[in-house]
C-alpha cells in the first residue's frame, strides 16, 4: 500500500494502482475504462460482485456492507428521524441510538470507503496527466476525477471535520487538516472545474458536467454556517440559479399512469423513463452487471417485510429491516385522507407519502420488530410498465440512485433565499409548489424556513441528506426536536453536541500518529 491514502488510513484494500498498472493510459478509450473504476469507487464494494474479493478487508467491516451509498443511508438516516433498522449486527443498534464508539464498524466503513474514492481518483489524476496534455477528452475525464475527489471529501468534512487532505500519491503520512481548509479546497476545486467540465447534460448518462460542480457548490455553501462559521447563502442562490437554468428539468413524466410523476424517480428504468432528466449526479446500478449487497438492491430489499408483497417491487424477497418513525409520519399530516381506528393515518394526497401501513404500528415500542413503524415503498425493481429487472433471480437491482436531483437544487435555493440569501421570495415559493404540485399535494400560500425544511424531509427523504439538514437546523443533538428512540430514548432525548460528527477510527490513529482524535471521543 504506497498511495496516500491508504498508507495514511490504514485501510488494508487492493491498491488502487492495480488498474493502472498495464499501461491503461496508452489512448483515451483506455483511460476512459480506468476513470470508470474511479466511478465504481462509489457503487461497487470489490472486485468480483457482489462479494469475494473486496476493496476494503473484511476485518474492518463487511464487504456486503462496505457499498458507499448502504453506509450513507446508515449515517445519515438511521441516525434521525427519518429511519430505524431492526438488525443486530455489530454495531448498528448504537447508530440510531447515538451511541458509537470509536470501533464502531459503520463510522470506520465510511472513513475508509471515503478514503478509497480519494485514493482511486488520485491514482487516476495523475496517471492520466500527460495523456491529458495532448488530448480534450481526457482532460475532461480529469476533471470528473476530481469532481469525485471533491464530492468525497465534502463529504469527509460533514462526518468527521478534521481528516488529512492529500492531492497526491504519496509515501508521506500527512498532517490533519481541518475543516476551514477541506473547505476552502472543495470551494476552489468545485469553482475551477465548473469552468472545465461539459455543459449540462451535454455528456453521456451517468457522467459528471458542470451543473454537478454548481450543484455542489450549493451543498458546501448552505453548509458553510456549520463547517466554518460563515453565513454563504447568497452564494447558494447563485449557483443554484446555474443549475436550475441549465438543460436538467424537473420530471414531470407519469409512465406508469399513477397520477404522479415522483415514483418514475425511483424504478428501475429511471435511466430512461424522463427521472434522467432530474438526476444531475446519479450512480448506475445494474442487476446483472454491477452487483453488491449495498446500492439499489439494498435500498429496494432492506425496507421489505410483514405483509408486504416482494413481486410488487420486482424482487425475490425483503429483508425486514428498514422503517420509519412516526416523525417522517407526520410531515405529511396536512395530506392524510384516512385512518384507521385508532385515529393513525393510512392514506394521503400526496404521493411523496409513500408508506406501508397494513399490519404496522403507528407507535413504535421497540425497534427489533418489523411491525414497529411504517414500512416504506419508496423504492422499486420494476419499470413504468410493471416488468421487474434484468436479474431473473430477483436477487439484484436495476435502480439508479441519485446522489443530486434537480428537486435538491429548488429546495437548496428555497431555504438560502429564507435564510438571508439575495434571491426571490416568489421565484422560492414557486419552486416549493413546483416540487408540491407534482406530489398532487395542495400549493403552499408563504414560504418559510420551517416550511423549507418539512418539505425537504418530504421530498428527499431516503436519500441521505436527513443527518446533515437536521444539524444545519440546530436539532440532531438538541431537545427541541425529538423523535421516536432518538438517543436511545423511547420517546426521544437529547444526546451530547460531540454527535454531530463521527470519530476518526481507531484504527487510522494508530498508524498515523500525526492525527488526534475528535473532541469526546
Amino acid at each position: 500500500m504506497i498511495t496516500s491514502c491508504q498508507s495514511d488510513l490504514d485501510q488494508n484494500p487492493i491498491d488502487p494502482d492495480l488498474f493502472t498498472e498495464v499501461d491503461v493510459y496508452s489512448d483515451a478509450s483506455q483511460a476512459r475504462g480506468a476513470l470508470a473504476k474511479v466511478y465504481a469507487s462509489l457503487v461497487l464494494t470489490g472486485q468480483q460482485g457482489p462479494a469475494g474479493d473486496p476493496d476494503i478487508d473484511n476485518s474492518l467491516i463487511d464487504e456486503g456492507f462496505s457499498q458507499y451509498t448502504r453506509i450513507l443511508f446508515t449515517l445519515n438516516e438511521i441516525t434521525t428521524d427519518n429511519a430505524v433498522v431492526g438488525w443486530g449486527d455489530p454495531g448498528l443498534p448504537n447508530i440510531h441510538e447515538m451511541s458509537w464508539d470509536v470501533n464502531n464498524p459503520w463510522t470506520k466503513g465510511m472513513y475508509f470507503r471515503l478514503a478509497q474514492v480519494v485514493s482511486f481518483s488520485n491514482s487516476f489524476i495523475e496517471n492520466a496527466a500527460d495523456l491529458a496534455a495532448g488530448d480534450s477528452e481526457v482532460a475532461s475525464y480529469i476533471a470528473e476525477a476530481r469532481v469525485i475527489r471533491a464530492y468525497a471529501y465534502l463529504q469527509l468534512m460533514d462526518m468527521y471535520a478534521n481528516v488529512p487532505l492529500v492531492t497526491t500519491v504519496t509515501t508521506e503520512l500527512p498532517e490533519q487538516s481541518n475543516r476551514a481548509e477541506i473547505f476552502a479546497f472543495v470551494e476552489s476545486e468545485l469553482t475551477e472545474l465548473a469552468g472545465l467540465l461539459k455543459e449540462p447534460r451535454s455528456n453521456e448518462y451517468g457522467r459528471l458536467d458542470k451543473a454537478a460542480a454548481w450543484s455542489l457548490l450549493t451543498r458546501l455553501y448552505l453548509n458553510a454556517p456549520v463547517y466554518i462559521g460563515t453565513n454563504k447563502y447568497a452564494e447558494v442562490v447563485t449557483n443554484a440559479e446555474n443549475v436550475i437554468s441549465s438543460a436538467y428539468s424537473l420530471n414531470t413524466a407519469d409512465g406508469n399512469s399513477n397520477g404522479t410523476a415522483y415514483d418514475e424517480l425511483f424504478l428501475a428504468d429511471n435511466s430512461t423513463n424522463g427521472a434522467q432528466n432530474e438526476f444531475i449526479f446519479v450512480l448506475q446500478f445494474d442487476g446483472i452487471n454491477s452487483q453488491s449487497w449495498g446500492g439499489s438492491t439494498f435500498m429496494v430489499h432492506a425496507p421489505i417485510g410483514g405483509t408486504m408483497n416482494p413481486s410488487l417491487f420486482g424482487v425475490n424477497g425483503g429483508w425486514a429491516g428498514l422503517r420509519t418513525t412516526k416523525a417522517l409520519v407526520d410531515k405529511f399530516g396536512y395530506a392524510v385522507t384516512a385512518t384507521n381506528a385508532d385515529g393513525e393515518p393510512t392514506a394521503w394526497s400526496d404521493s411523496r407519502a409513500m408508506f406501508h401501513t397494513d399490519g404496522q404500528n403507528y407507535e413504535m415500542a421497540k425497534i427489533p420488530k418489523f411491525t414497529e413503524g411504517y414500512g416504506v415503498t419508496k423504492f422499486r425493481n420494476v419499470d413504468t410498465n410493471g416488468n421487474p429487472g434484468s436479474d431473473s433471480s430477483g436477487d439484484h437491482v436495476d435502480m439508479d440512485l441519485p446522489i443530486i436531483r434537480l428537486a435538491e437544487i429548488y429546495l437548496n435555493y428555497a431555504e438560502a433565499v429564507t435564510r438571508g440569501g439575495v434571491g426571490s421570495t416568489s421565484v422560492a415559493l414557486g419552486y416549493i409548489n413546483e416540487l408540491r404540485t407534482r406530489a398532487g399535494a395542495p400549493a403552499a400560500s408563504s414560504l418559510s424556513t420551517d416550511l423549507v425544511m418539512d418539505e425537504r424531509s418530504r421530498e428527499l427523504y431516503w436519500e441521505g441528506l436527513r443527518r446533515t439538514d437536521l444539524i444545519r437546523e440546530g436539532k440532531f443533538v438538541s431537545s427541541t426536536y425529538l423523535w421516536p428512540f432518538k438517543a436511545g430514548v423511547s420517546q426521544g432525548a437529547a444526546t451530547d453536541a460531540h454527535r454531530k460528527i463521527f470519530p476518526i477510527p481507531e484504527d487510522v490513529l494508530l498508524v498515523n500518529t500525526n492525527l488526534t482524535q475528535n473532541p469526546n471521543y
